[in-house]
């Protein structure tokens, strides 16, 4: 009841919170300025107005679910979520068009038999024990993947699905797994290449970084595409079928990372970038021409400003508190999220301001033991 309450109010507007809280403290201005108005009556109209408030809400979303809407957006994270609600406004489709959307990265944790019960229990198991997580995200992880998933079963079969997506393999394993889910499904359905279509459509120089998923894509382009590619072949059985059975090959894989390479998606081990974390940590010490701490936090945005993949700074974290663990860095704070504390090689073999060679070794300060790895 808690979380339902904490997901009402992130989900009210305003206006409709400002008057929740007034009905509050008028009532207990009325019980510290008026001797007639008891705690008793103020109890009962407290209750009162939260019984209101919540059927309020209620209604409203019983309103929205049964809106028939034209179109099913179904989308990837809740940047490219935010950025096409956007676009959808711009357009004035905000009430014809509804939008579905995981709040997760599928390029990063298991997906092994995620289709199934067993595994999404497996994959909130690993990111609990090692992934740095909201208290709040996580207790309410599975209940929330359930939800999005009850939202796609409940698409009526005559309402047409646009499927978003990025050459990635965040969004490339989240459309295999979303078509996987639809497969007995007869809706129309449509896959709007975000990432793609982007290269095509705009007149981009070749210096300028291209976005590596939809949610790095500004709205006002989001909606050109959209505008563009809304009219395109909705897929064919055979290509459904072609996506269902390559779901089923990666839900076969143990493996916690996935990266996109030559268009196809490639399960990884889990430290395919720890030598990538050394080497970057390593010049920027040279650099700097100093083996001072360094903030997790400057390091992780470092590694990530020059990859071409898209994974997020979480799992680079757990990765650099794995390091720690193996005695690769050397830290100095506490772990607990990466703008809390530092890191530097320990024992590293490195060049001082006059070019000659020096071991630095350096004692261990480890402040806490609150890893999870």
């Amino acid at each position: 009841m808690i979380y339902e309450l904490k997901r009402i109010l992130k989900n009210s507007a305003e206006d409709e919170v400002k008057s929740l809280l007034f009905q509050i403290l008028l009532r207990i201005n009325m019980l510290e300025e008026t001797d007639q108005y008891k705690e008793e009556q103020f109890v009962a109209d407290l209750k009162k107005t939260y019984n209101n408030f919540l059927n309020y809400k209620r209604k409203q979303t019983d309103i929205k679910n049964n809106n028939n809407y034209k179109v099913v957006h179904i989308i990837f994270g809740d940047s490219a979520s935010g950025c096409l609600k956007s676009a959808l406004k711009e357009m004035e489709l905000q009430d014809e068009e509804k939008i579905i959307s995981f709040s997760d990265i599928f390029s990063v944790g298991p997906i092994w038999q995620l289709h199934e019960k067993v595994g999404l229990s497996n994959r909130y198991e690993w990111l609990k024990n090692h992934i740095n997580m909201d208290d709040e995200i996580l207790d309410n992880y599975q209940d929330e993947f359930n939800n999005t998933i009850s939202e796609i079963n409940e698409i009526p079969n005559d309402t047409p699905i646009i499927i978003w997506f990025g050459e990635n393999a965040h969004e490339q394993t989240a459309l295999r797994y979303v078509l996987y889910i639809l497969k007995e499904k007869t809706n129309d359905i449509l896959i709007m290449e975000t990432t793609a279509n982007y290269k095509n459509q705009f007149d981009v120089p070749e210096t300028e970084i291209f976005p590596l998923h939809t949610g790095e894509i500004s709205p006002d382009k989001l909606r050109v595409i959209y505008k563009k590619n809304r009219k395109n072949n909705t897929l064919t059985q055979k290509e459904r079928k072609n996506f269902e059975n390559e779901w089923e090959q990666l839900s076969t894989k143990k493996e916690v990372l996935r990266i996109w390479k030559n268009k196809m998606i490639h399960s990884v081990n889990e430290f395919h970038y720890d030598d990538y974390l050394i080497d970057t940590l390593r010049k920027i010490h040279i650099e700097r021409k100093n083996m001072e701490f360094i903030k997790s936090a400057r390091l992780i945005g470092e590694v990530m400003g020059y990859l071409d993949q898209y994974i997020g700074d979480q799992f680079f974290e757990y990765r650099v508190r794995h390091l720690i663990v193996n005695g690769i860095f050397e830290i100095e704070g506490v772990p607990k999220a990466m703008r809390f504390y530092s890191v530097r090689l320990k024992n590293e073999q490195h060049y001082c301001a006059n070019g000659t060679a020096k071991v630095e070794k350096s004692s261990v300060k480890i402040i806490t033991l609150l890893f999870r790895f």
